[in-house]
């Protein structure tokens, strides 16, 4: 296993991170924990979660992931072990069943978000937290484009750094990140802290794969020169970047199979993009999604690989990637398709 250093922090993290989002929904807790424990068993330390998750996000669901890890972290004892990583859900209309709706980036918001997320995950201290997404109104979840729009009411960065300061101070966190963000937010961010000496976002966690480069324009730059290194999401493009759901196949257990709501990458420019990306792995003896991986990780502005799956061999294959090196001929082919088609599912 490799390991980088979380931002300017004193941590070390892996180089996959277990993503856990299908716990509680498309993983019951026995499977939950088996993947857990083949996580920890190859050298992962690094395990992502969210007060939000399950997804899709229903009020019946809702926290059973968090609640999974911590029933494996309090049987299996290795808390010392693992970096733990969990988010803190912005505002929207669309997760009612959350703090009733209400939730926003402030004191009361955030710190009855921390003090549910403890008691699930069963433990003192969270390595690193998260803001799911912004309190503002700006391009997060497959939007590009800006459009200024009144966001007068949203809590302003500073408020929402001082709370996060203060859980530091409490020792219920240690380190704090971004996801879901924009340029200008992670470096509003970063000159805040110094400007009235506060921590420091260590990590930005936006998607990222090989249909999705958008990261690239603007923030792989912030990235690298400060550094608040990316926790890459989505580095399959829902599973797409297999090969699994090409010509209109539909595997039962498939996470857009099972929910229509994931159709981010699953447009006519992405499929046609995906089957080159398929057929170049296939060229040079390569598992399409191993390949799809090793990119990602590959990538100078990467901290973590955040891999995800529902099942056992999935994650097997998931983590094999690490093993991959792409030679410079299919590191030429990836960007030859890219020039074609770029960023065809943001």
């Amino acid at each position: 296993m490799q390991y980088r250093r979380l931002g300017r922090s004193d941590i070390d993290v892996s180089a996959l991170c277990l993503g856990t989002m299908t716990f509680g929904q498309q993983n019951s807790e026995s499977e939950a924990h088996a993947q857990l424990d083949l996580a920890l068993a190859v050298g992962i330390n690094f395990i992502d979660t969210a007060e939000m998750y399950p997804v899709p996000p229903m009020a019946e669901t809702q926290g059973l992931t968090e609640t999974y890890i911590g029933t494996w972290l309090k049987s299996r004892g290795c808390r010392d072990r693992v970096v733990l990583a969990t988010k803190v859900a912005g505002p929207g209309d669309w997760l009612p069943h959350i703090r009733g709706g209400t939730n926003r980036l402030d004191q009361p918001n955030i710190e009855a978000a921390i003090d549910a997320s403890l008691k699930r995950l069963q433990t003192d201290w969270i390595d690193l937290y998260q803001l799911h997404w912004p309190d503002r109104r700006t391009n997060f979840f497959g939007k590009l484009g800006y459009e200024p729009v009144d966001d007068s009411d949203s809590v302003p960065l500073l408020e929402t750094l001082e709370v996060l300061a203060d859980l530091v101070k409490a020792g219920k966190v240690r380190q704090i990140g971004v996801s879901n963000e924009t340029p200008w937010g992670l470096m509003r961010y970063l000159a805040l802290a110094e400007r009235h000496d506060l921590p420091r976002m260590v990590s930005i966690q936006n998607p990222y794969n090989l249909l999705n480069r958008s990261f690239e324009v603007g923030l792989a730059e912030i990235a690298i020169r400060e550094p608040c290194g990316l926790l890459a999401y989505s580095p399959l493009a829902f599973g797409v970047l297999s090969g699994k759901y090409l010509n209109g196949q539909r595997p039962a257990d498939g996470r857009i199979t099972l929910f229509e709501r994931f159709s981010r990458y699953s447009n006519g420019e992405a499929e046609r993009a995906t089957a080159e990306y398929v057929a170049l792995a296939e060229l040079h003896g390569l598992d399409p999604a191993q390949m799809a991986l090793a990119w990602v990780t590959s990538r100078p502005f990467v901290t973590a690989n955040i891999i995800g799956a529902t099942t056992l061999t999935q994650l097997e294959s998931n983590i094999g990637s690490l093993d991959l090196t792409l030679d410079d001929a299919v590191i030429a082919g990836i960007e030859s398709i890219h020039t074609k088609q770029p960023n065809p599912a943001p």
